[in-house]
């Protein structure tokens, strides 16, 4: 089973701003996606348990307890790096830009920020 489409969003022009800083803002825009990401986990986590229960497949106690393998562990750091990926893509699309602009590459950026 293939994971959710991942489409790249970046929206043209201005974002539009709410604070006076404008890193507050993409901190708000930030927390109100994983805000909305973690609302929609919840309810979907509830409605799988509650439907394995109702099948007598699994019970809670089952759930708390599952140790996964390496490989759920893989694919759990997988879906959790893409997760967080769109979570800071205000962040990211901006240092993209940047990095685009100014020819220097990431690390160099970093290096620069470290030594200043």
């Amino acid at each position: 089973m293939e994971g959710p489409a991942q489409l790249k969003r970046k929206a043209k022009g201005q974002r539009p701003t709410f604070f006076d800083d404008p890193d507050t803002d993409k901190l708000v825009s930030m927390l109100m996606g994983l805000a909305g990401e973690v609302s929609v986990m919840r309810d979907r986590m509830d409605t799988v348990e509650r439907l394995l229960g109702e099948k007598g497949l699994l019970t809670q106690s089952d759930i708390d307890n599952f140790e996964p393998s390496e490989d759920v562990l893989m694919q759990r750091a997988e879906t959790r790096e893409l997760f967080l990926g769109e979570i800071t893509r205000v962040i990211t699309s901006e240092l993209e830009d940047f990095d685009s602009d100014s020819g220097d590459s990431y690390e160099d950026i970093i290096e620069m920020v470290e030594n200043n």
